[in-house]
This record gives structure tokens, C-alpha cells and sequence, in this order.
């Protein structure tokens, strides 16, 4: 069942950027494609779980500060070690310059 929960204002992410977004006791990772699309992963890296918002992102990957692991922030995948655990991916929709993401179940 979807839980949508509002995450930020659409311009409060840079085009080619993301932000951290934190709800109750998780942290999320909101970034803006170069095509001015949103989309939203879990905000700890997989591999030692350091917080992505201190990463550097490149068109549709974001690279981890810690140790340069990548993931395809759209799918989650990563694309270099040491990531080898995919990220979790959350849907995303914009509604009046509201971004929202969907949580999913808290159960």
C-alpha cells in the first residue's frame, strides 16, 4: 500500500544534485536528473553505509564519499566496487512543485 509522504520543495534539489531527507528513523537520498526528473534511494551507502548527500553525482550516478563506490541512482545498481549490494529505490512524484516519495509499508 503506498505511504506518500511530502520530502521537499522541487527546487530545493540543484539540477545534476541530490539532498538528504530524513523521516522518523530513516534517511533518504532525493536526486534531480539532468532531465529534470526526481528520484529517490535509500541515503546509506551499502557498502559501509556512509551518507550519499556527501556524495558527488554525475549525470545518473552518485558516487559514494567514503570509498568511490557508484550506483545508478534511477535503479539502484551498482556500477563500481567496492558497492556490490544494490540500493534500495523508492517512487517518486511531483505535484505543485511538491516532491513526495513513496515509503512504502512501515510494518
Amino acid at each position: 500500500m503506498p505511504n506518500w509522504i511530502k520530502a521537499c520543495g522541487a527546487d530545493d534539489v540543484e539540477n545534476e544534485d541530490l539532498i538528504r531527507f530524513d523521516h522518523e528513523d530513516r534517511t533518504f537520498a532525493i536526486y534531480r536528473s539532468p532531465e529534470d526528473q526526481y528520484f529517490c534511494t535509500a541515503g546509506l551507502c551499502t557498502h559501509e553505509e556512509v551518507h550519499l548527500s556527501d556524495g558527488l553525482v554525475m549525470d545518473h550516478i552518485i558516487e559514494c564519499p567514503m570509498h568511490n563506490g557508484q550506483f545508478d541512482y534511477r535503479t539502484g545498481e551498482p556500477k563500481r566496487s567496492p558497492a556490490c549490494v544494490k540500493l534500495k529505490t523508492y517512487p517518486v512524484k511531483v505535484e505543485h512543485k511538491t516532491v513526495f516519495i513513496d515509503i512504502g509499508d512501515q510494518a
